[in-house]
């Protein structure tokens, strides 16, 4: 008889010395994805959502010179793609084919309408290249060394020039370069910098470039920068630290137009005289944050949306703020507002509650606004889609003497008696849940009955400096006891099963589940982290190293003893013992920010526990999912752990 070798008989002995759990891990691959004790499911849920998952959004990219024509992306295979839309409700052309998502893509000027350029990266890496499409040859031609990150491309007026950032130097630091579109020549070098630095918009006569250095969601600071040179002039001070955003040139290159809190809780508009170095506020009766502008190139005036408890307000003014009035638009959130190079024309995407998002102009200075598409549905009626409704609930601390309260966006899941509850936490932190579409959402509120509510605790952008910073350093976990007030408040509600909740997040979202889970024991059914942070310091030691930094200014830094016990004290992993709930873990293999490690470990420790877990990772995505057959996957599995874990 043959004899096994001595190292087969250790293997042996070393798998035998294994917990159970981990030899009775049922792992299969489905698509991209790798599945470990994810149960299989019936043909029939896959077919009822079949319409859900058919819901095409289209989102904005660009507007040709004249505004007669406009860049979409928008999916009829399995990622988004660039399409060119010739005229209201027209027919959408698709002009780009990869296998990858596209973002980023513009017109570029003086071109009539025949190049673009735009935003590539592979599996969800997100080093994101950059690439010129000429639509008369069909041509695509790489402008970037195809290896590092690039991102915010902007283009000079004439076209000529292509401005963006990139971490090719060393792989950390964003330095800003500049393209000469007229030769075959590389990208520039134009300013070697320390940190995160874009370029945000070229000045009307194509010599200098407004960058903002962004520090962190309370503080950035912009400069002017010679295009010729590379000599930068500080624009806002050093001191004290706010926020600014915004960034754009007046029509005559003599001032710009930023949003910032430096003077109050919001982000207020404004508009900087370079001669005289003024800042002038036009926007000093509205309390609530500014979110994007734009300047008519045709010098006539402004746009700017301004976020109102979630919901976007559009308005128009001349340039110095006089004769302000607001559009009239369908309640939603607008996004990407930018003018058409002739002026005249403004776009912006609107995505609502119960519309998905599609494309818009408005002339200007009328206002007259036009749809340029409608999203399909697939086939659902769009009259029957839930709304969102916002409520507020209060919460443990006081502010002058009455209890805070947290503001939410609930959708009422239907049929009779006590819903069962899923809480969705959003990511971030610096981030704030807005009522947009969701087919995901509306699937579980109206074929599974689940109520979802989605709250912006403490933390959250767009109530305010103050509340944007309750969550900073030892305070963290007082954004998770927002939760625990949550669930107070769903035990009061007739309509709410306060037996039946499970709680639902991504990236940020996801350590929020996990400490949910963790602090409220007994009372959260379930919980599904996707891409979530289990354990702060190995988050920050292994993240992204042009990341590691930003991130160490919103959690704090690991490297400091003390903050490091701070940390290892609130992170999920070195708590998970407290954990009695069912738990779902989705992850993209390739992603950059938070890695695929943060939940393995998870996992694996649920696994010693013999706690119910199952595993999804994605081997061709990053931070998310961003193939539409990945997403119809996870979506499917999200519905077969709540039917599992929820609604028994």
């Amino acid at each position: 008889m043959k004899r096994a070798s001595p190292g087969l008989v250790a293997l042996s002995l070393l798998i035998g010395a294994l917990p159970a759990a981990a030899q009775e891990v049922a792992k299969r691959q489905v698509g991209q994805f790798v599945l470990e004790d994810v149960p299989e499911w019936p043909a029939a849920l896959r077919d009822r959502m079949l319409q859900y998952l058919a819901v095409r959004p289209t989102a904005l990219q660009s507007l040709r010179d004249d505004g007669h024509a406009v860049l979409i992306t928008t999916r009829f295979g399995d990622t988004s793609q660039v399409h060119l839309v010739s005229m209201p409700m027209g027919a959408r052309e698709q002009v780009t084919f990869f296998d990858e998502p596209i973002s980023n893509a513009q017109f570029v000027p003086g071109s009539k309408g025949r190049r673009l350029v735009f935003s590539r990266d592979v599996g969800g890496n997100e080093q994101w290249q950059l690439y010129e499409l000429n639509l008369d040859s069909g041509r695509t031609a790489l402008i970037t060394d195809g290896k590092s990150r690039h991102e915010s491309p902007v283009l000079s007026g004439d076209g000529r020039w292509l401005a963006f950032c990139g971490t090719g130097r060393n792989g950390r630091d964003f330095d800003i370069y500049v393209h000469d579109r007229g030769t075959d020549a590389p990208p520039r070098l134009l300013w070697q910098v320390s940190g995160l630095h874009s370029p945000s918009d070229f000045s009307p006569d194509d010599s200098k470039l407004l960058v903002q250095n962004y520090l962190s969601e309370r503080e950035t600071r912009w400069f002017v920068l010679d295009v010729a040179g590379g000599a930068a002039e500080p624009i806002t001070p050093e001191s004290p630290p706010f926020y600014y955003g915004g960034g754009v040139w007046g029509p005559e290159g003599k001032t710009a137009y930023f949003f910032s809190d430096r003077d109050g809780e919001f982000r207020k508009l404004y508009v900087v005289d370079f001669e005289y170095g003024n800042w002038k506020c036009l926007t000093p009766d509205i309390e609530w944050d500014v979110e994007e502008v734009a300047v008519d190139p045709a010098g006539k005036g402004i746009a700017f949306a301004v976020n109102e408890d979630g919901v976007s307000k559009l308005y128009f003014a001349g340039l110095d703020g006089s004769g302000r009035r607001a559009i009239n638009l369908p309640v939603g959130v607008v996004s990407g507002l930018q003018f058409a190079r002739d002026g005249g024309v403004v776009g912006f995407t609107l995505n609502g509650a119960r519309a998905p998002a599609d494309v818009y102009t408005a002339s200007f200075p009328v206002g007259q606004v036009t749809r340029w598409t409608r999203s399909e549905v697939g086939g659902l009626n769009p009259e029957r889609f839930i709304d969102a409704e916002l409520i507020r609930y209060p919460t443990f601390d006081m502010v002058d003497g009455k209890p805070r309260m947290i503001p939410a966006f609930v959708f009422r899941g239907r049929g009779q008696g006590p819903r069962p509850v899923v809480i969705q936490c959003h990511g971030g932190p610096e981030s704030q849940y807005q009522p947009i579409f969701s087919s995901v959402y509306q699937y579980w509120a109206a074929e599974l009955g689940i109520t979802v509510i989605c709250p912006n605790v403490r933390g959250s952008t767009g109530y305010g400096r103050s509340f944007h910073q309750l969550d900073n350093g030892v305070k963290r976990e007082d954004s998770v006891r927002d939760i625990g007030a949550l669930l107070d408040w769903i035990e009061t509600q007739p309509d709410l099963d306060m037996r039946r909740i499970g709680i639902f997040g991504g990236s940020y979202g996801g350590y929020m589940v996990m400490g949910s889970l963790i602090n409220y024991p007994g009372r959260i059914r379930c919980g599904i982290n996707i891409v979530g942070i289990t354990d702060f310091v190995t988050f920050l030691e292994n993240t992204s190293e042009y990341r590691r930094d930003l991130r160490r200014a919103e959690y704090g830094d690991e490297r400091d003893p003390e903050v490091r016990k701070v940390l290892e004290a609130i992170s999920p992993l070195r708590n998970a013992h407290k954990v009695d709930a069912a738990l779902f873990v989705l992850h993209g293999q390739n992603d950059p920010r938070v890695p695929v490690g943060e939940a393995q470990q998870i996992v694996a420790k649920m696994r010693e526990m013999k706690r119910p877990v199952w595993f999804a990772n994605a081997l061709d995505e990053g931070h998310g999912f961003q193939k539409k057959p990945n997403r119809d996957l996870a979506t499917i599995m999200y519905a077969v752990f709540w039917q599992e874990h929820l609604l028994k």
